[in-house]
């Protein structure tokens, strides 16, 4: 059987003892940052330049922008809790209908853009709205309602799709 022997390197500090320096030449050059170039990213826009350029390229100057606020539009949304406590003032004012014992309201014609799934409903709604949340549909066809959703969008199956191995 053959036995390996490890080499006994003496340790660099070893070594150097009376050497004053260690290797480092002045005694400041192997204290504090100054050997490294800096803390963080210190000398970002000088000696550390190419650093940047390629790990970093996008970390000065500015991209891309802010939409002002007031361009920005929030749709006019309403709950279905809500919408089931105004059905009556709503009837009453006219801007929906009683149809067979189903109050009939285009969300449009009130201005509003989307139905959201907060509250509790008690009456039978046939509602036509820009967007729906899944949680205010199944709660107005829960209540036997209906609901017809215009701009929904669609779900992308793929996501769900399984792969099949071949």
């Amino acid at each position: 059987m053959e036995v390996i022997i490890m080499i006994h390197r003496r340790k660099k500090v070893r070594k150097m003892r009376g050497s004053r320096t260690h290797g480092y030449g002045r005694v400041s050059q192997h204290r504090k940052s100054g050997q490294r170039g800096g803390y963080g990213r210190a000398g970002g826009h000088k000696h550390f330049w190419t650093y940047i350029v390629k790990y970093a390229p996008d970390y000065f100057g500015k991209h891309g922008f802010h939409r002002p606020p007031e361009l920005v539009k929030a749709p006019y949304t309403i709950n279905v809790g809500v919408l089931d406590q105004i059905a009556d003032k709503l009837v009453s004012e006219g801007k929906a209908k009683i149809v067979n014992g189903v109050i009939k309201i285009n969300l449009e014609d009130i201005e509003i853009e989307k139905l959201l799934g907060s509250g509790r409903v008690t009456h039978k709604f046939d509602i036509t709205v820009d967007y729906a949340t899944p949680k205010a549909i199944q709660k107005i066809e829960s209540a036997g309602g209906t609901i017809t959703v215009l701009n929904q969008p669609e779900e992308d199956e793929s996501e769900f799709e399984e792969v099949n191995e071949e």
